[in-house]
Parts: structure tokens; sequence; C-alpha cells
């Protein structure tokens, strides 16, 4: 190789680029909430992003939980999902053994409710009947249904589009989805999402500037080895040659 250029000092470079970039920040700079507006236009966001993290979220009552702006319903929505996951993967329950001990229960809670006044000389009352809307369920099914045409209508798009590079990143995305579910079931992928999707947009938002900053940063990194690389190795490659031999 021309330059001495292997792959193992492209790797070193990059690991000192990011050593470099650790030693730099202050203790405390992760935690600063205020920046001085020079800095931030200063800095490119992911992506070519130019909206806040809460409008590409789409904005509304989802982006405001996975933001974490009402803090109780954020956690108690962590809470609910940290429960079903331990009473499915760690219980070893199954849906339907929880489901019928959950109506036992409330049938159990309805029956002493109903004749307990007699037992104990007091007037009836009427139970409580518990009526879920029929709206819930149409637009529960209308959400649904929403979603699964857009992700479809988006694979269609991403095979049909002509755009080879995004086709392979789709397919590797795919692959790599599909490697991680041979390692733990549906439900516990499932459930590392939702952690996920409600923990790191909050912490991005939070600490946007450093990590939109090193993230740039390493990408220079790579394409200043790559152009070395190209320079000193790839574009010594012979090209075309085998074609000029044909026609002679």
């Amino acid at each position: 190789m021309p330059e001495g250029i292997t792959a193992e000092m492209l790797l070193n470079n990059i690991m000192e680029t990011i050593n470099d970039n650790v030693q730099k920040k202050k203790p405390g700079l992760f935690f600063e909430e205020e920046k001085s507006n020079s800095v931030t236009s200063q800095i490119k966001r992911l992506f070519g992003r130019e909206k806040p993290v809460h409008h590409v979220l789409g904005g509304g009552k989802p982006a405001d939980v996975m933001l974490w702006r009402n803090k109780k319903i954020s956690a108690s929505f962590i809470t609910g999902a940290t429960a079903i996951w331990v009473l499915f993967e760690w219980l070893n329950y199954h849906f339907l053994t929880l489901l019928c001990f959950t109506l036992v229960l409330g049938m159990i809670a309805q029956f002493v409710w109903s004749n307990a006044s007699g037992v104990f000389g007091r007037s009836s009352s009427e139970v409580p009947r518990i009526v879920l809307p029929d709206e819930l369920f149409v637009n529960l099914g209308a959400s649904v249904g929403a979603q699964f045409n857009q992700a479809l209508s988006f694979l269609q798009d991403v095979a049909c589009g002509g755009n080879l590079k995004q086709f392979l990143v789709v397919v590797v995305s795919l692959w790599a989805a599909a490697v991680v579910g041979s390692w733990c079931n549906f439900l516990t992928v499932m459930y590392i999402g939702f952690i996920a999707a409600h923990t790191l947009p909050v912490l991005y938002e939070r600490y946007e500037d450093q990590v939109d900053g090193f993230v740039y940063q390493v990408l220079g990194q790579l394409q200043n080895n790559y152009r070395k690389l190209d320079s000193g190795f790839l574009s010594k490659i012979p090209k075309g040659k085998l074609k000029g031999k044909k026609h002679a």
C-alpha cells in the first residue's frame, strides 16, 4: 500500500478521535442546560434536522409522553410496560391464564359487593358495570391499520423507488432485526423498543448539541480516513483495462 494505510491505522485514528473528544469534555459539560445561541447555530443537526425533536416525533400527546413533558404519565407507561413484561417473561404467565384470573377476581368482587348488603343488613346498592365504548375499539383498529398501511407503503416505495442506498439500508435493518429476534422472543423485543422509544428521545433532546457535535466529528474523521485510503490505495487500482483489451 503506497502510504502504508492499513485497517489497523484507520481504526486507531478513529479511536484516538473518540478519546480526544471525551477528554476535552469538562466534567459538568453534559449537564449544562443553557447554551449560547451562537454555538447552537453552528452545530449541524443529525439527518439535516431543522425542526425541534418534539415536532419531528409528530407533536401532540404521543410526543409529550416520549419526551416526558408529564413525568407521571410517562412513568406510568414505563411501569405498566415493565409489569406486563415481568408477568409474561419472568413469571411465565400466559395471556389466557392472566385474562381468566382477572375475570375471576372481577366476578368475585362484584359477587361480594352485590351480596354483602344482605349479610350486613344494609340497603342494597347497585353494582357498577364496566362498559367499554365502541369508539375505543374503532379508533384502536383504525390507528393500527393506518400504521400498518404506512409501513407497507414505505417498504414498497423503497423497493420500487430505485434508490439503491436506501434499499440496502432497509434490507440490512430488517436483517439485523431478524437476527435480534432470534436472540429473544417477540415480547422482549417489543419491550426493549418501547423503553428505547421513551428514553432515547428525551436524552437526545437534552444533550442534542453534544451528541450532534460528537457524531459529526466522528463522521468527519471517517471521511478523512477514507480520502487517505482512496488517494493512497483505491485510486491506484487500474480501471477499465479489461474492457480496453477486449475492444483491441
